[in-house]
């Protein structure tokens, strides 16, 4: 379902930082973790954004700020005009229902104590407006029904389930309230591929049911690129490059996209060669003291003295798309 020009999430400048303290009885703050430091972006009704980026980068800081389960430094996020980190009680209660999350390890998602009735039944505890007590066991075998399981196994618990029935069910209960946004953080890497492949095409069949708008957090690019409208590429806590699924992939223009890219396989023995691979030097620099100005400036091979200066802003650059590198240049040899 092509994307609608309605905003329903608006996310600037979100800043989390977790504080570093020294002492055991008189504790000082002597540096803070820059997880998430001033993400800017918006999420359209229908839209499907993908988030990736390395281990350590801020991606699942950040669908936890979404979620309000942590509350940001600084910074916006506001769903339908309201800002969730201002929210409280009855208010922040009501936007919860509107957002909700598929969890990554659909081994330890699920509580084993609880069948899967009880399980996706759970959310109509706390907000009992969407399913009246004498209705929910109807409403959680039609949720089972939607995501391709047998209604009459409600009474059975997740342990007596494949992986990707129960990344299913962990679907169905993030269907349970009926959102208009569901953060997917990497919700098919614990699965073998073929299972992937299932429960995307699923999470596509929903969205155009339901249209749903999706964050979907990947380390796998080939998977982002499947389901995502646009790609969201982050380093170091914050976007380096943004734009429609098609011109990161094919035209990227931030020297660290294009080094994600060049790793990744291509199944095609004819189409490795000659393929340019870009291998960074050295690691990621500390999360709790990053580079001045670019925070890729250390392992880049385009860094002059300006990175190291200023700080290069998230803007159109090289490629017709929004990037944060003062010597973007767009690439077009590199495929994923």
């Amino acid at each position: 379902m092509a994307p609608s020009s309605e905003a329903i999430l608006e996310v600037r400048d979100l800043v989390k930082h977790f504080p570093l303290s020294q002492g055991i009885v008189f504790k000082r703050q002597i540096g803070a973790i820059k997880a998430v430091d001033g993400v800017s972006f918006d999420l359209h009704r229908g839209e499907t954004l993908g988030v990736v980026g390395e281990s350590g980068c801020g991606k699942s800081t950040l669908a936890k700020l979404l979620m309000a389960l942590e509350r940001p430094t600084s910074g916006q996020a506001k769903i339908n005009g309201v800002d969730l980190a201002k929210a409280r009680g009855s208010e922040l209660k009501r936007m919860r229902r509107n957002i909700q999350m598929v969890m990554q390890d659909p081994y330890t998602s699920l509580n084993p104590r609880m069948t899967v009735g009880d399980i996706i039944g759970e959310p109509y505890e706390i907000h009992s407006e969407v399913a009246p007590k004498g209705d929910r066991r109807r409403k959680v075998q039609e949720l089972l029904e939607v995501v391709g399981l047998n209604p009459e196994h409600i009474n059975r618990y997740p342990h007596q389930f494949s992986g990707g029935q129960r990344q299913r069910i962990g679907i169905a209960r993030g269907l349970a309230l009926q959102p208009e946004i569901i953060i997917c953080d990497e919700p098919v890497s614990a699965l073998d591929v073929s299972i992937q492949a299932q429960v995307m095409n699923l999470l596509e069949k929903l969205q155009n049911e339901f249209n749903l708008a999706y964050i979907f957090i990947a380390h796998d690019l080939s998977v982002v690129r499947h389901i995502s409208d646009r790609v969201a590429v982050m380093y170091l806590g914050k976007i380096v490059e943004l734009g429609k699924d098609a011109d990161i992939y094919e035209r990227p223009a931030h020297p660290y996209t294009q080094a994600l890219l060049s790793a990744v396989p291509v199944p095609d023995p004819e189409g490795r060669e000659g393929r340019e691979r870009i291998i960074l030097q050295g690691d990621p620099p500390s999360p709790a003291d990053p580079p001045s100005g670019c925070r890729f400036r250390t392992r880049c091979w385009k860094a002059q003295d300006i990175c190291a200066e200023q700080e290069p802003l998230l803007e159109i650059r090289a490629g017709g798309h929004l990037s944060a590198c003062h010597f973007a240049e767009a690439h077009d040899v590199i495929n994923a």
